[in-house]
């Protein structure tokens, strides 16, 4: 692994913890304006100053990000279809020349293990991998899971072995029964994914729990921006992740914030 590698790497997973929380705004790609996210520029501005990058397209990046910003990006490279169709579908969508303009950390896609594109999606990670590799920008991919699959460990953990054998960098999954176990088998970083919005406190037991697994973070979007204190949920998810705070004091820094009394993990 060059320089150039390493260095990106370095930005998304912190080395005095090894640790990333990573804030999740790329829903449009395929949802359209999601709840939370129909003005993106104001949904993020708050919050990128407590996420350690951001992962998001390149549309909403050069509309809705300021460029002074010093925060590394994960790009979504990959798309073509729309919660209308055929998620699985998809394609590369990003020029590796334009992920070098924008100056990313790491490009990301999604792999459709079990589904009917699953060639497809394969491949593109390949292909994907071959151009990063060419160019020190690491690769992210996601596992994604159809309404039909089962989120347990032997289909995760059968999608996130196929991402490592195949030359992803790092790869983003769900929390399951059994999460170390599909850690153990993983030689490459993993990072949860938040899901849907779910209750506060049920958000920062995932993300407790995705670390003790083995998880090196998350990377949660609705869980934040969908909460009724996004910049809170986002301390305290941060909190959990690198200052090793309980549930419970997560929880007070969340609930703090809504009283304008936030208070430090400790």
């Amino acid at each position: 692994m060059d320089w150039g590698m390493k260095n990106r790497l370095s930005r998304i997973i912190k080395p005095e913890d090894g640790r990333a929380v990573m804030l999740a705004v790329d829903h449009g790609y395929f949802l359209g304006p999601t709840s939370g996210l129909e003005e993106p520029r104001k949904t993020i501005a708050p919050l990128l100053p407590h996420a350690d990058s951001i992962m998001l397209t390149r549309g909403v990046l050069r509309t809705s990000v300021d460029p002074a910003a010093n925060v590394p990006v994960v790009l979504r490279v990959s798309g073509g279809t729309s919660i209308l169709k055929e998620l699985s579908n998809e394609d590369i969508t990003v020029s590796i020349e334009d992920a070098i303009r924008l100056n990313v950390s790491a490009m990301a896609l999604s792999i459709f293990v079990g589904s009917e594109f699953e060639k497809q999606t394969l491949v593109s990670l390949t292909k994907l991998v071959d151009e990063g590799e060419r160019h020190g920008i690491p690769v992210l991919a996601v596992t994604a899971v159809g309404k039909d699959m089962a989120r347990d460990v032997r289909y995760l953990g059968l999608a996130c072995r196929i991402a490592a054998e195949l030359g992803a960098h790092i790869v983003k999954t769900y929390h399951c029964d059994d999460f170390d176990k599909l850690v153990e088998s993983c030689p490459i970083p993993v990072i949860i994914a938040g899901g849907k919005k779910t209750p506060e406190l049920e958000a920062l037991e995932l993300t407790f729990n995705a670390v003790r697994g083995g998880a090196v973070g998350v990377d949660m979007g609705r869980n934040i921006f969908q909460s009724d204190s996004p910049t809170g949920m986002i301390r305290a998810v941060r909190a959990i992740v690198h200052d090793k705070a309980t549930v419970k004091q997560a929880y007070d820094i969340y609930q703090g914030s809504k009283s304008g009394k936030a208070r430090k993990a400790g």
